[in-house]
């Protein structure tokens, strides 16, 4: 069964090779989040991380300017994130967070990982990547999205549902449920 490092380490990898194939030119197409351009992608999911270090009392290394190099930005990233979920003192401190207790490994399963594939697919999406997302992947996330409940529908979290033919594949339905036209 793989642990939350091991999927943290397979989710980033797979992000990091959508962001070094990006061809130059894209940078600045605009993503399926509103407002958001294929480097505003890669900057949500490169900075966002630092956000659950202070719930452990931890302080993020600085990234370099995602502007300047988003594959560096997400690589220094993940570095950090793997170093933290791959000490087990630190990968199971708990805290008090937005949907309860956790640990810090349980959250980055939740959000971070929930991100590398969602936006994974947005990166892929305003680029022109492959847009395909692992079965087993897909069904993580429906389970995940499932959990979000009333929350799944604030501000910055998923967009308004969009309705899919019953008989859509597995990925096109969690895509439409946060949000996504597949």
């Amino acid at each position: 069964m793989e642990t939350i490092a091991e999927r943290f380490d397979r989710l980033a990898g797979a992000f990091a090779a959508k962001i070094d194939a990006v061809p130059e030119d894209k940078w600045a197409a605009q993503s399926p989040c509103e407002e958001w351009t294929a480097l505003d992608v890669v900057r949500h999911v490169s900075e966002t991380p630092a956000m659950f270090y202070g719930f452990i009392g931890k302080e993020a290394e600085p990234l370099p300017p995602v502007e300047d190099d988003p594959a560096a930005a997400f690589a220094a990233m993940r570095r950090q994130m793997q170093a933290t979920l791959d000490d087990p003192g630190l990968a199971t401190t708990t805290f008090d967070g937005f949907f309860g207790r956790s640990t810090f490994e349980k959250a980055v399963d939740r959000f971070l990982n929930f991100d590398l594939l969602i936006h994974g697919w947005d990166l892929a999406r305003a680029t022109g990547l492959d847009e395909h997302m692992d079965p087993e992947d897909v069904k993580r996330l429906d389970q995940a999205a499932a959990q979000f409940g009333d929350a799944a529908r604030a501000p910055g979290v998923f967009g308004p549902e969009i309705e899919v033919p019953a008989d859509a594949d597995p990925q096109t339905k969690v895509l439409g449920f946060v949000g996504r036209r597949a």
